[in-house]
């Protein structure tokens, strides 16, 4: 029996910024058709909101450094804020959803980062997805938006990349449906160059992507973003794109990613 197509989509914070470019997302995202799962962090939104608390706000590799202060900030802002003034922007726009963090249902259960050569403080790194419990909502008609927040099951909430969100939501339910994973940020892909915003690369593999990470053409917020990517294909994960505001419309620019 061939497996339903699910869509899971993962927003940058700096198109949540945009309300234009968002709210035109949220249209195309809400006519998706069949099951979809968004997923969103608001890295900028915390960061500002932390800078007006007065709490310094510390990025290694394109990874925020959580302190008490800084998750503190972080749940308010993405569990808060954003999440459920985006699940009241798709109700208007007749897409029947739920907002959610992980410790909802247990459906991201995390466990703390150990300390290596860095000490990324409160950040969770996802251990099981409770595929039954989501299933049963989008099984319902209801599409689930993903705060990027997972849960210990002590109960201790924690910063976790929304980039890994969506790659292990997509592939944890790749046994039940067809899974793709759309990446959707203010740039149309992943560029050759930075500085050129239409040196779009539209197919990459893992010899070009290694071949980038050498030349260190790929730095910053993309390193565990084309991570996950690769992950993903390698576990199950059937289609994945990168792109902005666009990528859900035919005939977009934007880059596909291969193994």
């Amino acid at each position: 029996m061939k497996k339903q197509r699910l869509k899971v989509v993962k927003i940058g914070g700096k198109l949540i910024e945009d309300e234009e470019k968002f709210q035109l997302f949220l249209k195309d995202f809400s006519s998706l058709e069949g099951p979809k799962i968004l997923v969103h962090g608001g890295g900028n939104y915390a960061t500002e909101m932390a800078d007006k608390l007065g709490y310094e706000t510390k990025m290694i590799d394109g990874r925020r450094i959580t302190d008490s202060n800084s998750l503190k900030v972080i749940i308010m802002t993405y569990g808060g804020l954003i999440n459920k003034s985006m699940v009241a922007k798709l109700l208007a726009l007749d897409c029947n959803s739920i907002g959610l963090c992980g410790a909802d249902g247990g459906s991201i259960i995390s466990t703390k980062r150990e300390v290596k050569d860095i000490d990324y403080g409160f950040v969770g790194d996802i251990a099981e997805i409770n595929s039954a419990f989501i299933s049963s909502l989008l099984e319902q008609n209801i599409t689930p938006v993903f705060s990027a927040i997972s849960c210990t099951r002590e109960g201790e909430l924690l910063n976790t990349n929304g980039d890994s969100v969506a790659a292990e939501l997509a592939i944890a339910l790749s046994s039940s449906y067809e899974t793709e994973l759309y990446f959707c940020f203010e740039k149309k892909g992943v560029l050759e160059n930075a500085a050129d915003d239409n040196s779009v690369i539209e197919n990459l593999n893992l010899k070009k992507y290694k071949a980038l990470l050498a030349e260190k053409v790929i730095s910053d917020g993309m390193l565990p973003k084309l991570y996950n990517c690769f992950q993903a294909l390698e576990s199950g994960v059937s289609k994945i794109c990168l792109g902005d505001s666009s990528l859900l419309q035919k005939n977009s620019k934007h880059t596909k990613i291969f193994k």
